[in-house]
Order: C-alpha cells, then sequence, then structure tokens
C-alpha cells in the first residue's frame, strides 16, 4: 500500500512502470535528486497536487497488477 509518507523513489523502486501516473499528475522529475529525500506528501504541496488523490492513483495502479 502506498502512503503519502513514502519517496517517490521508493514508489519507483516498487515498479518502474508506475511512471505515467506520477506524470498524469504533473509530476515529472521522478529521478531528481528530490524524488529520493521528499515524500509524495511533499512533493505534491511543492506541485500544487491533492497528495490524496495521487495517492489514491497510485493505489489503484498497484490494485490493477495484482
Amino acid at each position: 500500500m502506498i502512503t503519502a509518507d513514502m519517496s517517490i523513489a521508493s514508489v519507483m523502486q516498487l515498479d518502474p512502470e508506475v511512471a505515467p501516473v506520477f506524470m498524469s499528475f504533473g509530476m515529472h522529475c521522478l529521478y531528481c535528486p528530490h524524488a529520493s529525500a521528499e515524500s509524495i506528501r511533499d512533493a505534491s504541496a511543492v506541485h500544487g497536487i491533492d497528495a490524496d488523490e495521487l495517492v489514491k492513483a497510485l493505489n489503484a495502479y498497484f490494485d490493477a497488477k495484482k
């Protein structure tokens, strides 16, 4: 289960093919240094994104892969 406290990098390590989910929310810098240092919540705040909606979409992606 993905949470808003996880880093972008940790989610990308689970499955790099999740990148389009991040990109659909306007997060294109998935491999920048901040991706491993910031939580999804912090990165969402910087990008003006609803962290809860992004986490929901990320979890839906992983649920569909089961």
